[in-house]
């Protein structure tokens, strides 16, 4: 073998890669058990001490917080968690930037566009400017958009062109500004290992949130408004002897209870014997007592820790002290500091430092207009301190001094300032807020106004000069990344334009645990099963050789997606599962043409050699093939689907290099130890199996033709009578899957609800007699955050009488309910036109693959035909048998995915005997086309049958143990299997033979004509 050190040293570097990659779950499954052993099931210490070493390097110089990034991290249907797909309302946004603009026309325009917008993939903005120039020809989209606040971008002079080009730069900054909001809520919400990303569609954005189970919680969170707002901030010594009053407060009151609470039988004292109110009045009305105390404190603060600890334990101090001793007072050398910022403190803190801070007796001595924020961003590197700053509410009905509506555009960029370059962020704000902000920066100079949003503090400048004009500068030693955020939070109060949820799926953590021992039990027993296969098929060595490549090609595709970052899912470990049946194929290609090349009489040595280099085309062209439909496949997928492309994609290319390159490295490491004496690739159970098959395939085509088209006109029939079983994906609606205490029937729970969902239900058994699906398209349409939660109460108290007594709603929808999904119409229409799009694509790929690879146009018609007869036969399939098998027989996005691995699939069979036949006419082009065919149909059978059954094997552990949720996907796959084999022998070849005839008969005619 040519390169056979490059291959040698390639294999080592990515072993090391992946060991590399793959330490980093191994390293948080420790900290996870220890964190677990730790808590003794306490969720929040759990979560504390995970917290205390998220910054702490634990493996190679990583924190633990970047390898708990670097893992491989579990999907929402292992892990439990929701996904949700959001998107902005971009007619919204348009609207805004006309100044809500009242013109008939454009109102019209955006709802046309709207309209259009569900069975179109072009973009909403060029919608919109086509539907405004059908409405009036002679209109300009400038004199709807020539506003105060875009004049420096759009004039009356400008071109429609022009301004649909601003528009989708005024929408990509509007969906940025949402994707950093929603960034910083989820940051706040506390998740591990959130991911947020935009989509290709625009104004989308996908969340998911491993391991939540506060869905309502999210969904409020996510679909809240921004509020951006400047408000004026006190400074620290102001404040500060407040500050001592409420600490003081804390102590006799934090005193008090714990008096009450160890002795209750006396009335609970103050320490020195006076009444509690009494000591309080005192401290708040005796000013020259408080400014003594609060100075000592100071003092006593300022003191380096040693010192502080020589004079008064931690725990004394925080008792005396309770507020002080998890705020630190910001303060340097003794003198209180003069910004915004009060005081920093540790983030495992402040829950209880805002306990503090909303206790009446607190309240009551802090001044009516102090309103206490915190800052959005860690102050340190470790991300462990934030600080508190001090704002000043100076309206009466408690709004902001300037509400953020008011800035019109707002960028970072670098200034030479004496000599050296810094981040700056310029704001620039509309007449009216130009006035107040004149008047705001007037009153303030030389106290910071903090920027706040969503009630937390981006940054708060402090004002140097009156600011008139509207534009403004905002420097701060900002790191490029902190000056666009604050460029786009400033951004953020522009846009008037609400954001919905249009996709969600929520799945409960022990339907997910169920996902993954049902996930680990199929893939083992797969495993097991391939490996001995192999060995009693081929013999011990051969077997053993091919298992080892199997178990190396696990390992590669595991620490592939670990340095991917990869989210491994259920359909993905269905991916590798399907993969190690396919990666057999090449173990089974080079050993069935190596079994040719012995009975031809080579020696064990040239048959080996000539078994890799005589198989490379086929094996490499189905693969490639296989990755096609899997690019495809991640493409116009989401989620799962995506996850199950990329594990496949992954698993083809390593076991393309674990079939191909390193077992003919073991091979000829045996080979120079004369190892493989008695090796012959056949066992006693199969040496006579298929050895030399003389089936006329071509003769019986005509009977092969008719099967798949009696198959297809039933379906054609059924599908205009009974139809498919469209799942959400593709009609918008709403699933929830209900576990019970006792088995149900279906037609009872759906008799419950037929009344409370409007007659808008269907219930079917999803995996055990106690647990259905409940599906309904009710209220789909209505975008209402609060729609969500009634549907849920309206499924509460329809199946109330099937639950324990005394359940609760809030105790079925986070029991009982083990997950729940929900596409909205929108979205449904655009899963389904990609659907559509990518089943289309596949096919004209494999058409043209084909094409260029064999030069021959009979072959791609062949290949197209047979992909699109086996496609067909699925679908007639799945329209005939939905009603009488007893498992969910949807058509959805997981549907669409085994239709396109199928078409993957299938091409592969196809491409070895067609390169058996282009390999055998280059060798005897004389010999009669029909013979030709016939023979390479025959010579592969034995491929074909290995291949088809192996692959079979694993799909069939999938679907039997894989889990109810990927029952419908794998069912598909098992008929794309047996379809698929089928079209290869009756279909493609057929076709191409036809084709072929054809061809030479009239090229022989034209020869006679001469």
């Amino acid at each position: 073998m040519q390169n056979k050190g490059f291959v040698k040293v390639f294999a080592v570097l990515l072993t090391l890669v992946c060991l590399f990659y793959l330490s980093f779950s191994f390293v948080t499954r420790y900290y996870n058990n220890k964190a677990a052993e730790y808590a003794g099931g306490d969720p929040s210490k759990e979560s504390l001490y995970l917290d205390s070493l998220s910054t702490q390097k634990v493996w190679l110089g990583y924190t633990l917080k970047q390898c708990r990034e670097m893992e491989i991290s579990l999907g929402l249907d292992l892990k439990g968690g929701m996904n949700v797909v959001l998107e902005l309302n971009v007619a919204d946004v348009i609207r805004s930037l006309s100044n809500n603009n009242q013109d008939e026309n454009f109102n019209k325009a955006l709802d046309l566009a709207y309209a259009r917008q569900a069975t179109s993939q072009r973009d909403f903005i060029d919608l919109f400017a086509e539907e405004y120039k059908n409405l009036d020809n002679g209109a300009r989209l400038s004199a709807v958009f020539s506003t105060f606040e875009l004049k420096d971008k759009i004039t009356p002079q400008s071109t429609d062109a022009q301004v649909v080009a601003v528009l989708k730069n005024e929408l990509k900054s509007a969906i940025d500004n949402s994707f950093n909001v929603l960034r910083t809520r989820i940051d706040r919400f506390g998740v591990v290992s959130p991911n947020i990303q935009r989509l290709e569609t625009a104004g989308r954005i996908l969340v998911e949130l491993p391991g939540v189970k506060e869905p309502e919680r999210v969904r409020k969170l996510l679909q809240g408004s921004a509020n951006l707002e400047f408000w004026e901030t006190y400074q620290l010594p102001e404040v500060y002897q407040q500050l001592v009053s409420a600490d003081n407060i804390l102590a006799t009151v934090l005193k008090e209870h714990n008096d009450e609470a160890a002795v209750t039988e006396t009335e609970s004292v103050s320490t020195d014997g006076t009444d509690t109110t009494a000591t309080a009045t005192e401290t708040v009305t005796d000013n020259a007592a408080a400014t003594s105390e609060a100075d000592s404190l100071l003092q006593q603060i300022a003191q380096d820790k040693p010192e502080a600890q020589a004079n008064q334990s931690m725990e004394e101090f925080a008792k005396q002290h309770p507020l002080f001793a998890l705020l630190q007072i910001n303060q340097y050398n003794g003198q209180l500091g003069r910004g915004a910022a009060v005081g920093v403190a540790n983030v495992r803190d402040i829950p209880k430092i805002n306990e503090y801070l909303a206790m009446k007796q607190v309240k009551d001595v802090l001044p009516r207009n102090l309103s206490l924020k915190w800052g959005v961003k860690a102050i340190d590197e470790k991300e462990q301190f934030f600080e508190l700053y001090a704002i000043k509410v100076t309206n009466r009905d408690g709004t902001p001094a300037l509400g953020g509506d008011v800035v019109t555009d707002a960028n970072a960029d670098f200034v030479q300032q004496a000599g050296r370059s810094e981040q700056q962020v310029s704001m620039a704000m509309n007449a009216e807020g130009a006035k107040a902000w004149a008047r705001l920066t007037k009153e303030n100079i030389g106290k910071a106004i903090a920027i706040v949003l969503d009630d937390m503090v981006y940054s708060a400048p402090n004002v140097n000069d009156e600011i008139t004009g509207g534009r403004s500068q905002i420097t701060g030693h900002f790191t490029p990344e902190e000056a666009k955020d604050l460029a786009n939070v400033l951004k953020s109060g522009k846009m008037a334009a609400s954001v919905h949820i249009v996709q969600e799926d929520v799945v409960g953590p022990s339907l997910g645990q169920e996902a993954i021992s049902s996930g680990v039990i199929s893939f083992a027993l797969a495993l097991i099963l391939l490996m001995i296969y192999m060995c009693a098929f081929y013999g011990i060595i051969p077997g053993l050789i091919a298992d080892g490549a199997l178990v190396l090609n696990i390992f590669f595709t595991m620490g592939i997606l670990a340095s991917f970052q990869a989210v491994l899912t259920l359909p993905g470990i269905a991916g590798m599962v399907l993969t190690l049946g396919m990666a057999v194929d090449a173990n089974v290609l080079i050993y069935e043409r190596t079994k040719e090349e012995l009975r031809a009489g080579k020696s064990l040595g040239k048959a080996i050699a000539d078994g890799y280099s005589n198989a490379f085309s086929a094996i490499f062209d189905s693969n490639l093939t296989s990755i096609i439909t899997g690019v495809v496949l991640f493409y116009f997928g989401t989620g799962p689907i995506r996850g199950f492309a990329t594990t496949m994609i992954i698993g083809l290319f390593a076991s393309f290099l674990t079939a191909v390159f390193l077992t003919r490295i073991v091979y000829e490491a045996l080979l120079a130890k004369d190892k493989l004496k008695n090796v012959t690739f056949v066992t006693s159970i199969t040496k006579d199996l298929l050895t030399n098959p003389k089936i006329n395939f071509l003769g019986a085509r005509k009977i092969g033709y008719l099967i798949p088209t009696g198959i297809i006109i039933l379906g054609a029939i059924s599908m205009m009578t009974i139809g498919l079983n469209n799942g959400i994906d593709f009609t918008g609606g709403r699933n929830y899957i209900v576990r019970f205490d006792q088995d149900v029937k279906t037609d009872e729970v759906r008799n419950m609800l037929d009344e409370k969902l409007d007659g808008a239900v269907s219930v079917i058994t999803i995996g055990t007699p106690d647990q259905v699906r409940v599906s309904t398209n009710f209220k789909i349409d209505d975008a209402d955050p609060a729609v969500d939660r009634e549907i849920e109460s309206l499924l509460f108290e329809g199946v109330k009488p099937l639950l324990p007594e005394g359940t609760t709603l809030d105790q079925f929808t986070t029991t009982y309910i083990q997950s729940s999904q929900k596409v909205g119409p929108s979205m449904a229409d655009d899963i389904k036109n990609s659907a559509i799009m990518a089943v289309i694509f596949a096919m004209f790929c494999m058409a043209a693959y084909i094409l260029f690879r064999f030069r021959d146009l009979s072959f791609s018609i062949g290949a197209f035909a047979s992909v699109a007869v086996t496609t067909l036969c699925i679908i007639s399939f799945y329209t005939l048998l939905w009603k009488v098998l007893p498992f969910s027989m949807e058509v959805d996005q997981t549907f669409i995915a085994a239709i396109l691995t199928i078409i993957g699939y299938s091409i592969n069979d196809t491409v070895v005997v067609f390169d058996r036949i282009r390999e055998t006419i280059g060798l005897y082009p004389k010999r009669d086309r029909y013979q030709v065919i016939n023979d390479a149909l025959n010579s592969t059978l034995s491929r074909t049958f290995n291949t088809s059954l192996t692959t079979l094997v694993v799909v069939l552990c999938i679907f039997i143990l894989g889990g109810s949720t990927i029952r419908s996907f794998t069912f598909a796959i098992l008929l794309g299997i047996i379809i698929g084999t089928y079209a290869t022998l009756f279909i493609a070849t057929p076709i191409a033979y036809e084709l072929q005839k054809r061809k030479i008969n009239k090229k022989a005619a034209a020869e006679l004509a001469k």
